[in-house]
């Protein structure tokens, strides 16, 4: 009873609304009308489907023409009218999505296909360097030359030759590999690629 009797006079003097600030509730604020609950719901007209970018204006003739031309063509023109617009306009052509290391499920693919890919040899395009052995005498140089290629510092460098057999460098370019391995070859170790 009491904090109805506060709330009423809250309303009845404007002074203090000003002071306390703007309350919370809908329904303390000066504006507020109450919905009539004997009132049917407002209902709204929405478009068939949502377009984001407004009502488009319709084609021009030109482009009415083109798409009937377009329709009249057989199937095999229709299918080179794609790679043609894209060498003229220069467009980069799209690589295809490699599937053949993915695991696409039950739908993902017939068993003729999956069964191609498994005949197929996967050609290896990551590499790996492996250090085998080296003279104790060239130890300091191959060392400098692992701190070369690995970005290391000379602890972890010495550290990582000390652990012979170890990979040094893995998954660069087959060039890139042969190249480590000349180096660590002209400085007196012993390297192969996996």
């Amino acid at each position: 009873m009491k904090l109805s009797v506060v709330f009423k006079s809250l309303r009845s003097y404007p002074a203090l609304r000003v002071v306390t600030g703007p309350l919370q509730s809908r329904a303390f604020q000066p504006d507020f009308i109450p919905r009539d609950p004997k009132s049917k719901p407002v209902r709204h007209k929405y478009p068939a489907f949502y377009d984001p970018y407004g009502p488009r204006p319709p084609p021009s003739d030109k482009i009415i023409r083109l798409a009937e031309q377009i329709a009249a063509l057989s199937p095999e023109e229709r299918n080179v009218i794609g790679p043609t617009l894209r060498d003229r306009l220069r467009h980069p052509k799209i690589q295809p999505v490699l599937v053949e290391g993915m695991d696409l499920g039950p739908q993902g693919g017939s068993g003729v296909g999956s069964s191609k890919a498994e005949e197929k040899k996967v050609e290896k395009t990551a590499f790996d360097v492996k250090l085998e052995k080296f003279d104790a005498a060239a130890k300091i140089k191959v060392i400098k030359e692992v701190r070369a290629f690995t970005n290391l510092g000379l602890k972890e460098a010495k550290d990582l030759v000390e652990k012979v057999p170890v990979l040094i460098k893995q998954g660069i370019t087959k060039e890139e590999a042969y190249d480590i391995i000349e180096k660590i070859k002209a400085v007196g170790g012993v390297a192969v690629m996996e």
